[in-house]
């Protein structure tokens, strides 16, 4: 029996000894750092929403901004993502530079010349008239091309954009 006791306590022992080993060599590694300094950043709440927001793309605005009526000519605004209204027998052109999701409605692109627009969703280049699946970001490096609504269709497309453009 006396053996019994003098394995476990032998044991416990050594188990306290790791354990506060372990402990000491956490505070050694943490004494060198001091806060604020590079290896301990000190940041503001300020700090850290203005730079989701610079990630977002969305500027320092806070408040959303109103969806347009798609009565407004154009918007050569790079300030975050407006809502646009397209109404049938008009047409949505990019800015260059400019990003369009269409939320709502059947649309098509628009093009002055043989060049498409890219779908980057899908990976690939839709040629003038060809259709624009809801939901799928589309890139229009060079001005002249767009969006309008499919022929035929009576109902609205509801496009997020941004970056200029101009509604002919």
């Amino acid at each position: 029996m006396k053996t019994g006791w003098k394995i476990a306590t032998a044991v416990v022992l050594i188990g306290g000894s790791v354990w506060a080993g372990s402990l000491l060599n956490m505070q050694a590694e943490g004494a060198g750092t001091t806060p604020g300094t590079a290896d301990d950043p000190v940041v503001t709440k300020s700090y850290v929403d203005q730079a989701i927001q610079q990630a977002l793309g969305g500027g320092s605005s806070s408040s959303p901004s109103a969806p347009s009526t798609g009565d407004s000519d154009s918007s050569s605004s790079n300030d975050g993502i407006k809502i646009v209204d397209v109404k049938p027998g008009k047409i949505l052109i990019a800015s260059a530079g400019a990003e369009f999701i269409v939320r709502a409605g059947k649309a098509v692109v628009y093009s002055e010349d043989v060049n498409g627009v890219a779908d980057l969703t899908d990976g690939k280049d839709i040629p003038n008239g060809g259709t624009v699946t809801n939901n799928h970001l589309l890139s229009f490096p060079r001005e002249g091309r767009g969006i309008q609504v499919q022929e035929g269709d009576t109902h609205n497309l509801t496009v997020m954009v941004r970056g200029g453009y101009q509604i002919k």
